[in-house]
């Protein structure tokens, strides 16, 4: 026999623990489904043990054995459970205050749980520093496999009570059962995460829920939306040539809007895009073309404000250009939407209505919503 643990501890309403894991359960979880309601081993790797003193010290030891101990005839309370740690473990006082090591090897134990005074001190309730212990109680470990837990001797009307409150809690869940719940549990919250994300998504689409092909496309699509989301969702239901054509004359119109359409190099570009050829120079690099627009002497410069309305010196030229490069866009609904952008912010802060009306009556069919 060793002595891993023998005082004087300090106990919070009438519970004192061990402990093999950073958890620790509640009360109806450590008694579920036992005869006994003294020493709780519902929970793996928890002991959730109960005293008759209220608040202040009791005694406690606590001894390992290699086989089964005598039982001595002085233990007024006496039950056993089995139990088997999960890593290390400890005697815990209440809400950790406090907790000595026990030195237990993680193997399967029988533990017999034994008091003497508990009608006394529960009566006491509360033993202050200077007064003397009224209750005692042995923890006793030795090997030997799971078995029901069990009332050895009970005595005391504490005893009687918690063993009352022990046998009307509901049996612990089975491992099937424990599954179960798991898997449930998961579920709900993937269905949780799943929601949160349509509504975020509802929200940055201005409102309701994309197409699958929406969804997939986003880019300037996303943009748009909260602007005028029955023009996106109408862009998005046209056929390939009609989104093309959106392209097309989106461009010019915000090329017109920008003072570009003139510009003899630009004109040149635009009626390429008109007869859907090939963009000529020096829309073929990027670089090329954009230096050429800030260089041009022949190209006017006027202001717009940015679309979020913070900067009222924002080039109208340079916010119309890149509708150009929608020419390129393979994807007919992508290139329609690009334009849409750039016709929108060439148009000014507030103004994309202005555009966005003009683009319904050329094409009818997109005053569907």
């Amino acid at each position: 026999m060793r002595t891993l643990f023998e005082g004087d501890v300090w106990v919070h309403y009438g519970q004192i623990y061990v402990e093999t894991a950073e958890e620790f359960p509640g009360l109806t979880e450590c008694f579920a489904g036992q005869r006994n309601g003294l020493c709780g081993a519902a929970v793996p790797g928890h002991l959730f043990l109960i005293t008759g003193l209220h608040t202040g010290e009791v005694a406690f030891a606590v001894e390992v054995h290699e086989s089964v101990p005598a039982l001595d005839e002085s233990w007024q309370d006496v039950v056993e459970v089995s139990f088997r740690p999960e890593g290390e473990a400890a005697l815990v006082q209440w809400a950790g205050e406090n907790s000595w090591p026990l030195d237990l090897a993680e193997t399967d134990y029988r533990v017999r749980y034994c008091g003497k005074g508990m009608d006394q001190a529960n009566r006491k309730d509360t033993v202050l520093d200077d007064e003397p212990v009224i209750d005692r109680y042995l923890l006793q470990f030795w090997p030997a496999p799971p078995a029901p837990d069990q009332v050895v001797r009970q005595t005391s009307e504490v005893a009687a009570y918690w063993h009352g409150v022990a046998q009307d809690q509901p049996p612990p869940p089975t491992p099937e059962e424990k599954a179960e719940a798991k898997r449930l549990a998961a579920l709900e919250q993937r269905c949780k995460h799943e929601e949160a994300k349509l509504k975020a998504e509802q929200r940055e689409w201005g409102g309701s829920l994309p197409s699958e092909r929406l969804r997939q496309l986003r880019g300037t699509a996303l943009v748009i939306a909260p602007m005028d989301r029955p023009l996106v969702d109408a862009l998005g239901a046209a056929d390939a040539r009609t989104q093309r054509e959106v392209a097309r004359w989106v461009t010019r119109r915000a090329f017109v809007e920008a003072q570009l359409s003139e510009v003899d190099w630009i004109a040149a570009a635009l009626a390429a895009v008109d007869q859907g050829d090939p963009l000529p120079p020096p829309f073929d690099n990027d670089e090329e073309a954009w230096q050429r627009l800030f260089t041009d002497p022949h190209v006017p410069h006027t202001m717009v404000t940015s679309p979020d309305g913070r900067l009222d010196n924002c080039s109208q030229q340079a916010m119309a250009f890149p509708a150009m490069f929608s020419a390129r866009v393979e994807d007919p609904l992508a290139a329609a939407f690009d334009a849409l952008w750039a016709g929108a912010v060439a148009f000014g802060h507030g103004r994309h209505n202005v555009l966005f009306t003009e683009v319904k009556e050329v094409f009818p069919i997109l005053r569907q919503s």
